[in-house]
């Protein structure tokens, strides 16, 4: 052990667990030079076991020095709102943390067999935390305290035996099964609902423009849709998608990466058909493009949408040929020289009478991937006033109809 020195500035007053979380602070500022690089394999494997069992009986002390903390009534001398939010001033963590440390204090008070595990170093404060949650939901009418402490001693066996927090919740919700057999399923229907109705509650979404033209953004849904979500990104993002839309070689990756998802969201927002969505100040919820007829006969000039945003005369004529999209062309006077139709998708009869008569893609380049796997394209592009219609719909696999709106990208990557 690395000699002690008397470097702590805490004022001590002489209680054995002041003491001793001085005299711990002393050695620890000790080890603060000490190299790992020394340490083998098996000595470094002991050394995080034990700094996990150390801070969790740091965390139990912390723990009943918080409730302490309650009796004394010190949130009130502080004039703070709540416990929480005395820790928070007093110990600098954030607020989110600070509440985490007054459950886990409530939660060590009311189940002595928990605490003193914790206090050992056996279980972490996030299992003592679970196997408090789990036990709580147990319902005093229907379970008598007797079952409650059984309860208790199983996932305290199981969380010494190994089962961490979320096995533990697992473990817990089976303990109704057993405890109550004919109330359990109505139970459960019944918090979940209760769960649900609380998601929907909560439900928000934020995006912030960050002027470099991104925006950033958060949300909070429930989980159920938040899994059908991810579901639909994952169908864009997947390999087969993605080596169709972009080309051989273009994933590389066994999962899709945040970025991967990121484009998989993009894509799904652009394919949206807006016609399923309800109308706006009267107006399907569409973005007007507003540009010079200029950029259609090739000249490099930005233009703007309706929101004022700018963008490149690339994206122009991308978003321009996208779903739920208005093009507007405009003189050097301000004046609309034509404006896109809204009615830009083949309908099934449309699509199926080209799959009839063309069988496949139509690409130059010989691609015989079948009609059925195509996209439907405007040979006369949607936004230089091209129709939907058979006599200019041309079938051309996921892969070329990409390129087609993207010439820079050359079709022959591999």
């Amino acid at each position: 052990m690395a000699e002690r020195t008397d470097t702590t500035t805490t004022h001590r007053s002489g209680h054995p667990i002041e003491a001793l979380l001085c005299s711990v602070l002393d050695d620890l500022k000790g080890l603060a030079d000490v190299p790992t690089w020394s340490m083998d394999a098996e000595t470094t494997t002991r050394v995080v076991a034990l700094a996990a069992r150390v801070a969790a009986g740091v965390a139990e002390v912390e723990a009943r020095a918080i409730s302490q903390a309650s009796v004394l009534d010190l949130a009130g001398a502080a004039q703070c709102r709540d416990t929480a939010r005395w820790v928070q001033r007093t110990t600098g963590v954030t607020r989110r943390t600070a509440r985490g440390k007054v459950r886990l204090a409530e939660a060590c008070a009311d189940l002595e067999p928990t605490r003193a595990a914790t206090a050992r170093g056996e279980i972490h404060a996030e299992q003592a935390q679970a196997i408090a949650d789990q036990v709580g939901l147990l319902d005093a009418e229907r379970v008598s305290p007797h079952d409650q402490a059984r309860a208790e001693a199983f996932l305290l066996n199981e969380a010494t035996g190994g089962c961490d927090a979320d096995a533990l919740v697992g473990l817990g919700q089976a303990i109704w099964e057993r405890l109550d057999p004919t109330g359990y399923e109505a139970r459960e229907a019944k918090a979940l609902e209760d769960q649900e109705a609380r998601a929907r509650a909560k439900t928000k979404l934020s995006m912030a423009n960050a002027s470099d033209g991104l925006t950033h953004g958060r949300f909070t849904i429930p989980t159920a849709i938040a899994d059908a979500f991810r579901k639909q990104l994952h169908a864009l993002a997947a390999p087969k998608h993605v080596r169709a839309a972009q080309g051989a070689g273009s994933y590389d990756w066994k999962t899709p990466s945040a970025e991967r998802m990121g484009h998989a969201f993009i894509e799904w927002i652009g394919g949206y058909d807006p016609s399923r969505l309800p109308k706006v100040g009267g107006l399907s919820a569409t973005v007007v493009v507003i540009g010079d007829y200029e950029i259609l006969q090739g000249k490099v000039k930005a233009a703007t949408l309706e929101t004022g945003t700018r963008i490149s005369h690339t994206e122009f004529l991308r978003m321009a040929c996208g779903a739920g999209i208005i093009p507007a062309w405009m003189n050097a006077n301000g004046e609309v020289l034509a404006l896109g139709r809204t009615c830009r998708f083949h309908t099934p009869a449309q699509r199926l009478a080209a799959i009839i008569e063309q069988r496949h893609c139509q690409h130059h380049s010989g691609c015989n991937v079948p009609g059925y796997l195509c996209h439907a394209h405007h040979v006369i592009p949607w936004a230089q006033g091209g129709g939907t219609d058979l006599r200019t719909t041309q079938l051309l696999c996921p892969y070329h109809h990409a390129r087609a709106h993207d010439p820079s990208t050359d079709p022959m990557r591999t």
